[in-house]
């Protein structure tokens, strides 16, 4: 069976995104600007940033949703980009995920307040890979799913359950982060690593799984996420392993061989938010992985894609197409 296209599974959440002038002390007042509601969640993010890039690439989607006006909203926006919602479960008696998202103007920095909803209820049990034709699964975020960061079966948690699974189907895996307790992340990814084949996370991530410190007073150094990629990729069988920081990203792949790139260079002015420019880089990789790209143009297909999502103040509405962002990339 020829394999073509994504799973794109676990954490799919309503975002409320709103623009404020300034991060307030407590008890005072901040005050909001623009107001937009919109899908978040790397499931979500990554799936419909693969449908931007390239709109007749097959995705499927796997995640649970209530019965409820969010999880209305993230079923049908699923639907409109073409998504695959076979496995997008519902249930009654829990309220879908939501997060809060607040964007600081000016910085365009962002802080996230989330209600885990019935992301806690996702289980193994809701993925099935039986009867996919999907070349690559997607998954994430650990962390923030309280059944699948527990122990499952006879896994160190339901992630590695479904990555096993997942592996023994014939797919190939990445998993997604958030950047949460450093001890934790290493307790809940490092387990999964051996039935990953690729690793895309930011400066903070790659820092946590490596326990290296890569964020230098406030500010991410592309050799320390390098020597953490590096540490990654020799403690393990991973193909390839990116850590992205807002100036660029480091990469190691199958062979060993290592890789810097810079972001494209962007004016203050066109940075409206950055709310899933993570997720649109890890789109853009991902897309020219499975298309079979070199590796550097693959880091810069991925800057390219975050770079057109800084367009917007949603997560995924301004992820450029194709060509849009070859365009880009022949400019840099």
């Amino acid at each position: 069976m020829e394999r073509r296209g994504f799973i794109c599974a676990g954490c799919w959440t309503l975002d409320r995104v709103k623009l404020i002038d300034a991060w307030p002390q407590e008890e005072t007042l901040a005050m909001i600007g623009e107001i937009d509601r919109q899908g978040g969640g790397s499931a979500h993010n990554v799936g419909i940033g693969l449908k931007r890039i390239d709109a007749a690439l097959p995705v499927e989607g796997i995640g649970l949703l209530g019965q409820d006006a969010d999880g209305d909203f993230l079923f049908e926006r699923a639907r409109e980009y073409g998504i695959d919602t076979r496995q997008m479960h519902r249930i009654d008696e829990v309220a879908t995920s939501f997060t809060d998202v607040m964007t600081v103007r000016d910085t365009a920095r962002r802080t996230f307040f989330h209600h885990t909803g019935t992301n806690d209820h996702l289980t193994p049990a809701h993925f099935v890979f039986t009867d996919t034709r999907a070349k690559f699964l997607h998954l994430g975020l650990l962390g923030v799913h309280a059944r699948l960061d527990r122990p499952a079966e006879d896994y160190a948690n339901g992630w590695v359950a479904i990555l096993a699974s997942a592996k023994a189907a014939g797919l190939e895996t990445s998993i997604e982060l958030v950047s949460i307790d450093s001890a934790r992340n290493r307790e809940l990814a490092l387990p999964c690593l051996p039935y990953v084949d690729r690793l895309i996370v930011n400066d903070q991530e790659i820092g946590a799984l490596a326990d290296i410190e890569t964020v230098v007073q406030g500010k991410a150094d592309p050799e320390r996420c390098l020597h953490a990629a590096c540490a990654i990729w020799e403690a393990g069988d991973v193909k390839l392993v990116v850590a992205h920081y807002p100036s660029g990203a480091v990469a190691v792949d199958a062979e060993g061989r290592r890789y810097r790139s810079e972001s494209l260079a962007l004016g203050a002015e066109a940075i409206v938010g950055s709310v899933g420019a993570g997720d649109a880089f890890a789109a853009g990789v991902l897309y020219a992985v499975h298309e079979g790209w070199a590796i550097e143009a693959a880091l810069a297909l991925g800057h390219a894609a975050a770079a057109t999502s800084l367009r917007s103040a949603t997560s995924v509405e301004s992820v450029g197409t194709l060509a849009e962002c070859r365009a880009l990339m022949a400019t840099s």
